[in-house]
């Protein structure tokens, strides 16, 4: 496959995907309501709406071959990548396994496993500095708690690591 037709093809599925999703989100409010904000599926149909322009562009500029990638009729994939994306999604399906644990296994939740997937993919994969590693690995999960559990109030799987939480809990929330 080229990169011109990888680009097409992505561009048609990912335009699919952003209908089904404005489909799905306008099941719920859209809009603003009054004295409560935007409605359930306001952000989802809203981003998918654009997502859905960003699509038609790629598109039409595809059609008129106006950038590089469009106009590519280099292999959309080197030899090697794929044994890469195969690591990558492996490393991705453990991560999400670890949020919640598998069977007997009990999970470390969200903020114990995404570090060491950052970990992995930042030192192991990437090779990157130690310095660079260590502040992704620290920054990224401290960012996610404040973003989802204080900011939005949605909970995270936090599996066996729960308790530790309980004290940020109480700082934040009396």
């Amino acid at each position: 496959m080229s990169v011109r037709s990888a680009e097409l093809l992505m561009a048609l599925f990912l335009a699919l995907l952003s209908g089904y999703f404005m489909y799905e989100a306008a099941k719920l409010p859209i809009g603003w309501i009054e004295d409560e904000g935007p409605g359930g599926g306001f952000w989802p149909f809203w981003l998918s709406t654009a997502m859905l322009i960003s699509c038609i562009w790629i598109g039409i500029t595809w059609l008129r071959r106006h950038t590089s990638v469009s106009q590519s009729t280099e292999a959309f994939f080197a030899q090697g990548v794929l044994a890469d994306v195969g690591i990558v999604a492996l490393a991705l399906f453990i991560t999400i396994a670890l949020f919640e644990g598998i069977g007997p296994i009990p999970g470390i939740g969200v903020y114990g496993a995404l570090p060491l997937f950052l970990f992995f993919y930042l030192k192991v994969l990437g090779r990157h500095s130690w310095l660079l590693t260590l502040s992704w690995v620290l920054i990224v999960p401290i960012v996610t708690f404040l973003f989802f559990e204080i900011a939005l109030k949605i909970t995270l799987p936090k599996g066996i690591t729960e308790p530790l939480f309980y004290p940020l809990f109480k700082f934040f929330f009396s």
